[in-house]
């Protein structure tokens, strides 16, 4: 005797509306990094990045919303304007923390080269700042000097180096050596 074995498909249709879209924080993951970023940029204090922009004329993009995209794209290994501007058009992680608006590639240019040059080391401050003081991130742990680090798997797990203060001075010296070298990072990578 045979078996009639019919496949059966799951009802497809890509055109089908929803009564009720959902939103975009609902198809969010609770710990997806997208949060963490809006939540770290939402901590910090921009007054002096606001300054950067002079009154009249047309409106212009909120630089949170903005400064959100840019880092996201970072963590995200998205650096060229092109393709930031298009990921708020087409990613939905993108397009929350843009609140759907949909920022040109001139204008994330701009802004990443003429508003954020005078106060991003501030704002990469104040994150780093942050971190530690949430414990997410140890200041102790970075070293940008050549400081040999054995691996944390090891038995035998050392540091060579100086011992580290956590105390303000001494983490303002490490973050200005951090800065130095993210600067130099991030100029290899546009070069």
């Amino acid at each position: 005797m045979v078996k009639n074995n019919k496949v059966v498909f799951k009802t497809y249709s890509p055109t089908q509306g929803l009564r009720l879209p959902p939103s975009l924080d609902e198809l969010i993951p609770l710990y997806h990094p997208v949060r963490v970023v809006n939540e770290v940029i939402e901590s910090v204090n921009l007054e002096e990045l606001e300054k950067a922009y002079k009154g009249g004329g047309t409106s212009s993009y909120h630089p949170k919303m903005l400064l959100k995209i840019l880092v996201y794209g970072y963590v995200s290994n998205v650096y060229s304007s092109r393709k930031l501007e298009a990921a708020t058009k087409e990613n939905i992680h993108f397009m929350w923390l843009a609140g759907m608006q949909q920022p040109d590639h001139n204008t994330i240019n701009s802004f990443r080269g003429k508003r954020l040059r005078d106060t991003l080391k501030n704002i990469f401050t104040q994150v780093v700042e942050l971190l530690v003081e949430e414990e997410v991130l140890s200041i102790k742990d970075i070293y940008t000097d050549g400081t040999k680090i054995e691996a944390n798997a090891n038995r035998y797990t050392f540091v060579w180096g100086k011992s580290i203060r956590t105390n303000k001075e001494k983490m303002k010296k490490q973050l200005e050596e951090l800065w130095q070298y993210t600067q130099k990072v991030i100029k290899s990578m546009v070069l």
